[in-house]
């Protein structure tokens, strides 16, 4: 797939992402949940648990370059498997989100990331990585403003190299194909298909004042008042969030 096929492809503007950014990954699904046909129980989040390396970075989102590694495996040195390999991540548009499949897994042979390849990923436009395999050089990844979110973290980088990309890659329970939008942070990440991009902006937005104007306000706004009239409040605010969105979008809201 060229960079023109990818680009074309995209439905949100750079300025949406930024706006994405701005909300944690819960809320994105909140909105997310409202405009799919998908489960929201199984599809598109990570199924296994993550660990991010940088949470002050606050959340990323970025189009997936997929990468499969096996650094156990001194096979796959190749130098001319770097130069295809950057030529790929370079030719795609930004922002990018690498996605790698370690195929040690469940092994810890070495780590994938570390400051130097944080840097070079950074310099193509890169915002981060999502590996089920380890990280390392975490204070200098965090330096270089790239975010790690892993398996866990190794000393060294044994044999590392690419072995395949632009290819589907199977991450925390979940599938990632190249080009797939995604948003991340501390408590996971969830992957948006293109069917599901128009209107999830707005969705996620009124999810978000949806619940500031019913359940957080209901169970704040507590002061003075006896058990009773708590659960009270809390019902009334529960029914009100609930017909918001079924005027919304035609489903009750659940919480």
């Amino acid at each position: 797939m060229s960079a023109i096929d990818t680009q074309q492809q995209q439905i949100l503007s750079y300025a949406d992402l930024l706006k994405m950014k701005r909300w944690n990954t819960p809320t994105i699904y909140n909105g997310w949940e409202q405009v799919t046909r998908r489960s929201p129980a199984r599809d598109c989040f990570n199924a296994e648990l993550t660990t991010d390396y940088m949470p002050q970075m606050g959340p990323m989102v970025g189009y997936a370059v997929t990468l499969v590694v096996e650094p156990s495996n001194k096979a796959h040195v190749k130098p001319e498997s770097w130069t295809s390999y950057w030529q790929y991540v370079a030719s795609l548009p930004e922002p990018k989100i690498v996605v790698v499949q370690d195929l040690d897994k469940p092994e810890v042979s070495g780590a994938c990331w570390g400051e130097v390849l944080a840097n070079c990923h950074r310099a193509l436009g890169c915002v981060g990585t999502i590996t089920d395999g380890t990280v390392r050089d975490v204070d200098e990844m965090t330096n270089a403003g790239f975010k790690a979110i892993s398996r866990g973290l190794s000393v060294g980088h044994a044999h590392l190299c690419p072995m395949r990309w632009n290819v589907g890659v199977n991450v925390f329970g979940k599938r990632v194909q190249p080009n797939d939008l995604i948003h991340a942070d501390k408590h996971g990440f969830i992957i948006l298909p293109a069917d599901d991009q128009p209107g999830l902006l707005d969705a996620l937005k009124f999810m978000d004042d949806n619940e500031c104007e019913t359940v957080i306000p209901g169970a704040r706004q507590t002061f003075g008042l006896h058990a009773n009239e708590i659960l009270a409040q809390f019902n009334t605010a529960r029914e009100q969030f609930a017909q918001n969105t079924q005027a919304r979008f035609n489903r009750r809201g659940e919480w």
